[in-house]
């Protein structure tokens, strides 16, 4: 006697969404079953997010039909999908700081489960600790760490009794040990009958945790595999098709004279939630990538806007380069002392939304021979930014879009492209492959070496402690506004980086991780 198929929870059949020039998606299927942790996987591009917001209800499909527990549902808008039991926990947190955890939750609650807000307090604390998650509930959202904000997030949708959890990119913002727990969190999750859809671009987070996966590419569904039975480099095959380079390991170089030189830097945030400096002290060789590792608000942005000259610090010599002392300069003059900056903010400060991609290539590299005599030579500016496009594979509608008008993703790859193109002495990157797919991470990857063997200095500040490893040449991390010990690559390992990150600089002796990147 053969034993049913359970009944799907959630069903997407043939969806279709269109936007101005773009077909989003193209007929999409889809099934979810209880108790499943589903990968969602593809390119930037690939329609993942504009699915995933048709399933939370904050778009409509075009085309087709979402069936929820068997029957066909219209989902309006995320009240009614988390009404529903869909909860959905963005790669962008939705908090508000100066709240506590208690107040925060009660936003996202009808009405009348958000009156009794000490009644509403006891049951937060009752789901974090049966999860393995616990929250103070008293606790004002500012003063918590990154890794206790995505508990917020996740406790939210519990407290709702939810039946489908759906996280974008979950795991980008925490630390290795966070990211075990929690994983641990999530199979207990999908124990108890929970179905989990996971979007990630870490492909073998990806295969110790997804039962099953999905693949889109331009839209499509292209493929499905059971993670477990496949390899990083078979599925990110799948993502990105057979003509893209997906992997490729990196010599380990050993720098050449220090170019920057950071002494004894101190210095106040002027956020009232932000983060001080303390006693900064960090040389970068000219040839050499060095990676600063981290969970975010301890103290990356003060630094970054510190050595861009986005904020001044306090004595001239506490910032140096082979030119001169820098921190006191304004950006531009630290530009023309070769200084080239991809910041983490992509829309606003890495580019202006409603300005062609042409004009944007202009914003920064006109010191490139893009400007004479106080004239722009616009024939040169759009050769400038269709080389960026070709080279890093900018998905858009020519370079006269809009900034505002490409994904995330492809923003990114053309910001960072424009800043490599100048060929700088200095390179400061934020976050270089940070929501990029897998083929044009390796291009960015491989155009920074490139760079560093021409002998460029780079800092890398990222949260991604596989891709740190695989492209810097020294390590260190910073937390609480202060760095820890650098060293080199190859003397340290992923569990040393982890617990400096956690702020625990004098960790035991190095052990061989095995953690792999991906």
């Amino acid at each position: 006697m053969t034993t049913a198929q359970p009944q799907p929870r959630l069903s997407l059949r043939n969806i279709s969404k269109r936007f101005p020039g773009v077909l989003a998606n193209d007929r999409v299927c889809l099934e979810l079953y209880p108790g499943e942790i589903h990968a969602m996987l593809g390119e930037n591009g690939a329609g993942k997010s504009t699915l995933m917001k048709m399933i939370y209800g904050v778009m409509r499909p075009d085309e087709g039909t979402i069936y929820w527990q068997g029957l066909p549902v219209d989902i309006a808008d995320p009240a009614q999908a988390r009404a529903m039991g869909i909860g959905m926990v963005f790669q962008h947190f939705a908090l508000f700081e100066t709240l506590s955890v208690t107040e925060n939750i009660a936003l996202s609650l009808p009405a009348h489960e958000a009156r009794d807000l000490k009644a509403l307090g006891r049951r937060i604390r009752e789901v974090s600790e049966r999860y393995g998650m616990a929250l103070e509930p008293d606790r004002l959202v500012h003063s918590l760490s990154i890794g206790a904000r995505q508990r917020v997030e996740i406790v939210r949708c519990l407290i709702q009794d939810i039946q489908l959890l759906i996280l974008d990119e979950p795991t980008s913002v925490l630390t290795p040990q966070e990211v075990d727990g929690l994983f641990q969190t999530l199979n207990q999750l999908a124990a108890e009958g929970c179905c989990i859809l996971f979007i990630s671009h870490k492909l073998n987070e990806v295969r110790a945790l997804c039962h099953n996966a999905t693949i889109l590419r331009g839209g499509r569904v292209t493929g499905e595999c059971k993670p477990a039975d496949e390899s990083a480099q078979s599925i990110a095959r799948m993502m990105v098709g057979e003509d893209t380079p997906i992997s490729t390991t990196y010599e380990k170089r050993e720098g050449g004279e220090d170019f920057l030189v950071i002494n004894k830097l101190s210095l106040d945030s002027p956020d009232p939630f932000g983060t001080r400096l303390k006693n900064i002290n960090l040389r970068v060789r000219r040839g050499e990538i060095v990676g600063i590792a981290g969970v975010a608000g301890n103290g990356q942005d003060e630094l970054l806007a510190a050595l861009s000259g986005e904020r001044l610090a306090d004595d001239a010599g506490q910032i140096s380069v082979p030119a001169g002392r820098i921190a006191l300069l304004p950006p531009l003059q630290r530009r023309r002392q070769g200084l080239a900056f991809v910041p983490e903010e992509r829309l606003g400060r890495g580019a202006v939304p409603d300005m062609s991609l042409s004009e944007n290539g202009l914003l920064t590299a006109f010191g490139a021979g893009l400007v004479k005599n106080g004239f722009v030579d616009w024939g040169r500016t759009r050769a400038f930014a269709q080389r960026i496009v070709e080279d890093f594979r900018v998905k858009c509608a020519g370079i006269g879009a809009t900034a505002q008008s490409l994904s995330g993703g492809n923003l990114q790859k053309f910001i960072i492209g424009r800043e490599i193109r100048q060929n700088p002495a200095l390179l400061l990157a934020a976050h270089p492959t940070w929501g990029v797919d897998i083929g044009a991470a390796v291009a960015i990857h491989k155009a920074l070496i490139e760079l560093r063997d021409a002998g460029t200095a780079i800092l890398i500040v990222s949260e991604d402690i596989d891709e740190l490893f695989e492209i810097s040449d020294r390590i260190c991390a910073i937390c609480h506004g202060e760095l820890s010990p650098l060293k080199a690559v190859r003397d340290t390992s992923i569990d040393e980086v982890g617990q400096w990150m956690a702020g625990h600089f004098d960790s035991a002796p190095v052990k061989e991780s095995a953690h792999v990147p991906g």
